[in-house]
């Protein structure tokens, strides 16, 4: 069988959040994104623009699935020397950094820390995808 058309990208990432009014103030008033929409008062659904983010209350006996393989979220900086001024403003705002900025061998430059709830997010220049190399 012959594979249908290529996919237009990878832009929806959906997280089970314990504390979800928590991790929606990290993705907006942080972040940047803003509330695409909200159906009722355990799901919100957050944007860049070009992507989605849907951010779903667990239930209070969530427990991550031990099959789950998720590492990291990530977001794309345009330009290399906004990934310092990203890891200063979330710096000074509290968010835990898990490792500080570097530059790898692609010419990529990133770091990580964490949201509210524990995930792992990554700030990304990536030449490829990036909109200024």
């Amino acid at each position: 069988m012959k594979r249908p058309k290529a996919v237009g990208g990878l832009r929806h990432v959906a997280l089970w959040v314990k504390n979800l009014e928590a991790c929606e103030r990290f993705y907006t008033d942080l972040v940047g994104m803003r509330v695409e929409w909200r159906p009722d008062a355990d799901n919100v659904y957050l944007t860049s623009g070009n992507d989605n983010l849907a951010l779903h209350r667990a239930p209070v006996d969530f427990t991550p699935d031990r099959a789950q393989r998720l590492d990291h979220i990530g977001f794309i900086i345009d330009h290399i020397e906004q990934v310092d001024a990203w890891y200063d403003f979330f710096k000074s705002n509290g968010v835990a950094i898990l490792k500080e900025p570097r530059t790898h061998r692609d010419g990529a430059r990133s770091f990580y820390c964490r949201d509210p709830d524990g995930n792992t997010v990554q700030m990304i220049y990536h030449p490829p995808i990036s909109k200024t190399k």
